[in-house]
């Protein structure tokens, strides 16, 4: 059993094949896909994204502005998402929001302004959170230490209940350094490897993998981008995080199954899937 942690599916890349690329996840072993829907709050991204997940019952959604889009964020965005979450259950993360120093599409500081208000708009909600953060290790993880503990909480591990902590969020396609891995694990928070952690130059996003606990880690493909070996170069699915798991699974000494019910549990526990 297989958990897809992080897909966009419902882009244009899948149209043609949309159901067979859910077949052949099936097959796979992947019984379960978190599918992220992205883009311009205002263009019906994140209509289109619940509706895939309400079309299949193995498929969730999280939504939330990216900070390549934060440029778009404003009250009218902030209130349609909050409805859209409302409305549908299977809406389970709200995300992926955060910070992008590498392409910086929106500026730096509506970036992190927006960051902090859909943290506050997503622990409003009791929903986890899904981080996307590139070159911004320390502004992320100064962000997430300042809302937490604005919401009376100094850590996540200091909520009032255990349940609070376990549903802090995930860093996903994590690409930082492990001093940042381990603060978010600190601070209540799993990390997800995507497919660069088969890449034949990966050695260091390999080293953190085999330093962070297991129990703390998801697996992904982030599809359509990010395909693992040995099927780089063509376009990426969720059946192809299996591969991700097997090289975990390989860092970690433990048979590929036993990385895929792990990680698999630890969706569980972090989403309230099941």
């Amino acid at each position: 059993m297989f958990v897809d942690s992080h897909c966009h599916i419902d882009g244009p890349e899948y149209d043609a094949d949309r159901a067979e690329v859910i077949a052949r996840a099936h097959d796979a072993g992947v019984t379960t896909m978190l599918n992220v829907g992205t883009g311009d709050p205002h263009s019906g991204a994140f209509e289109r994204a619940i509706e895939l997940a309400e079309r299949y019952s193995e498929i969730y959604c999280a939504i939330g502005v990216h900070p390549h889009d934060a440029k778009h964020f404003d009250g009218a965005a902030e209130q349609r998402l909050i409805d859209l979450a409302k409305q549908s259950t299977r809406v389970v993360a709200w995300g992926e929001i955060g910070l992008d120093y590498h392409y910086d599409h929106s500026p730096r500081d509506v970036q992190r302004e927006v960051f902090r208000q859909q943290l506050r708009i997503g622990r409003s909600l009791n929903l986890p959170i899904v981080i996307h953060s590139r070159e911004a290790d320390d502004d992320t993880i100064s962000i997430l230490r300042e809302e937490l503990s604005s919401t009376g909480v100094s850590t996540v591990r200091q909520a009032q209940d255990a349940h609070a902590t376990s549903r802090a969020g995930v860093l996903h396609c994590f690409g930082g350094s492990l001093k940042m891995a381990q603060q978010a694990i600190d601070l209540g928070f799993y990390v997800s490897f995507a497919g660069n952690l088969t890449f034949k130059k990966a050695d260091d996003l390999r080293h953190i993998a085999c330093a962070l606990p297991l129990e703390r880690l998801l697996v992904e493909t982030d599809c359509p981008y990010l395909t693992p070996v040995p099927f780089r170069g063509k376009r990426n699915e969720p059946a192809r995080v299996v591969e991700t798991a097997r090289c975990l699974a390989e860092l970690k000494g433990v048979a590929a199954e036993e990385a895929g019910r792990v990680t698999s549990d630890n969706f569980a526990r972090l989403f309230g899937w099941r």
